[in-house]
């Protein structure tokens, strides 16, 4: 099992009720139902990973999560997950703002644009870093936004969103210390004050 869904599954109560925004292929959803006997759903924009997601016993719907969570109520969920799914995004603040209008908790997780393989190759080839969690060209990423764990640690206090936990990872280990230098994600679970 991946270190974040790892992570995301032990943070998550049981029983509790889910959402996973660009849930991609299901994985994460399935584990939380298989371990933790949580209610599931989630949305998601490609076709192809709804079929997969399907098949692995997950309700997801087809859509795109910059278009809001309008027709969802104010806290009918205990956990609104955005893993890997925020940099994808036209309208981040929109859309963490509306998770955390439907959750009670919002789990994000974030890849570290700044941690220290990418600025050596920025230093040192003078072009756009790729690494084996961002494996991207610049003219076909899926990537809109590039942001670092102090960058999104900033949003959060300039909007009022407390963090009541972080993690960073490399790989498959925590990181205790230079966490935007040496992590290449950032996990964290979000309240709104």
């Amino acid at each position: 099992m991946r270190l974040d869904h790892k992570l995301i599954v032990s943070a998550v109560e049981e029983g509790s009720k889910v959402l996973d925004l660009g849930c991609g292929d299901g994985t994460l959803l399935a584990l939380l139902k298989e371990q933790k006997q949580c209610h599931v759903s989630g949305i998601e924009i490609n076709e192809q990973a709804i079929y997969e997601a399907m098949a692995k016993g997950v309700s997801v719907s087809h859509g795109d999560i910059d278009s809001g969570l309008e027709d969802y109520s104010s806290k009918r969920f205990d956990y609104v997950i955005l893993n890997g799914s925020l940099q994808e995004v036209l309208h981040p603040k929109k859309v963490i703002l509306e998770a955390l209008r439907v959750g009670k908790k919002v789990i994000v997780g974030i890849p570290n644009f700044c941690h220290l393989p990418s600025r050596l190759q920025i230093f040192f080839t003078g072009r756009v870093p790729r690494t084996k969690g961002l494996p991207y060209d610049w003219y076909d990423t899926p990537n809109l936004r590039f942001l670092s764990i102090k960058d999104f640690r900033d949003f959060c206090h300039k909007h009022n969103i407390r963090i009541t936990k972080e993690t960073a990872v490399l790989g498959n280990r925590r990181m205790a210390f230079m966490r935007n230098v040496l992590a290449n994600q950032g996990l964290f679970l979000l309240e709104k004050e």
